[in-house]
Formats: structure tokens, C-alpha cells, sequence
């Protein structure tokens, strides 16, 4: 039976890292037939997705998670195209948490390690039929171009700065601070 996050509960933005393997796998369990689609631009079935995300965090890849009650709910891909300088991003959120602004703060925070890792250009595939990941693109590019039945955003990110740095920084601090949180909540609600 999927999770429903209990009433009042806020999520937080963190980064993610190989210890965050099994709660990645169960974010791509959950999502919809529909939104596995969107996500992958083809079914994917549970064999695959559970493959996925076995190798996911040992591709350079930088991902950031939206996380309600301990369970991860949204994620944000940053991952290298055979060079450092370019990148695809990709993007899955489940029902509970979409028209929130939830995949919009996940660019934000795609954009600062991209630009602090020295990628000079991102790119955004998506299904023609995904109208939600266009709103996004279109939020951050108006390089959007249709290339062989799917929709292809480019985003060229600006040079890192001491500023850029020192959000990442913050961010990961409050992503550590809101995973602690959520740790002492669920510990008093005798949960694991």
C-alpha cells in the first residue's frame, strides 16, 4: 500500500547519495504507468527500474530528492554526456507532489551543481506529450525545439561563482538539518 504523507507534513530538498539507493528504487516503483513513460520515454517495467536505479549513483550523476514523511517523492537528475561540459537532466514526481513548484525548486538546485561543476550546457529531453516537463524548460530556456517526436530543451548554465558555491553549500546544509527533522519526527511517532 503506497504512503500517503499525513496531513500538516512538509517536505524538504536534498541531495542524494548511494544510501538513498533503495529509497530512489521505491520513488520509481511508485510512479504511474503514465509517468514512468514520461519519464523514460518508454514503459518501464519494475525489472527495469529497479536496474536503474542499482546504477544510478555510479554514473557521476548529482541528484537531488523532495522528501515528505522519510519517503522520497521527486527527484532531479544531473547526469554527464560523455563530457563534463554537458548534461541531461531529467526529472520524476510522483502525483502527490506535482503543480507544487516541487520540480521547479528541483531545477534550481540542478542548475547551481551544474554550474559548479563546470557544465556549460544542460540538455532536457521530453515526450511531445508531456506538457508538464515543457512548463518547466520553458521556465528556465525558450531553447526548445522539436527533434524526431520529442521535445528537446538546451539550457546553457552561467560560470560558477563564490555565490553559486556558497548556495550549493546552504542547500546541502539545509537538505542535512531537514533530514535530521525528519528523522526526530518520525522517531517520535515511533516509526523507523
Amino acid at each position: 500500500m503506497p504512503h500517503t504523507p499525513e496531513a500538516g507534513s512538509t517536505g524538504y530538498f536534498r541531495k542524494l547519495t548511494f544510501a538513498d539507493q533503495t529509497r530512489f528504487r521505491d520513488h520509481l516503483l511508485r510512479l504511474d504507468p503514465g509517468a514512468r513513460r514520461a519519464r523514460f520515454a518508454m514503459p518501464a517495467s519494475d525489472a527495469f527500474l529497479r536496474c536503474y536505479a542499482e546504477t544510478s549513483f555510479s554514473l557521476d550523476a548529482v541528484l537531488h530528492g523532495y522528501v515528505i514523511d522519510g519517503h522520497l517523492r521527486a527527484v532531479a537528475e544531473l547526469r554527464p554526456c560523455g563530457d563534463i561540459r554537458t548534461a541531461e537532466a531529467a526529472f520524476s514526481v510522483e502525483d502527490i507532489c506535482r503543480q507544487a513548484g516541487v520540480g521547479t525548486r528541483l531545477m534550481e538546485l540542478t542548475l547551481i551543481a551544474a554550474r559548479n561543476r563546470g557544465c556549460h550546457r544542460i540538455y532536457m529531453n521530453c515526450l511531445a506529450t508531456n506538457r508538464a516537463m515543457q512548463q518547466l524548460a520553458r521556465k528556465f530556456t525558450k531553447d526548445l525545439t522539436f527533434e524526431m517526436g520529442d521535445i528537446v530543451g538546451r539550457i546553457d548554465p552561467r560560470s560558477a561563482s563564490p555565490f553559486s558555491h556558497l548556495r550549493e553549500q546552504t542547500s546541502d546544509v539545509f537538505g542535512t538539518l531537514g533530514g535530521w527533522i525528519d528523522g526526530s519526527r518520525a522517531m517520535l511517532r515511533g516509526r523507523p
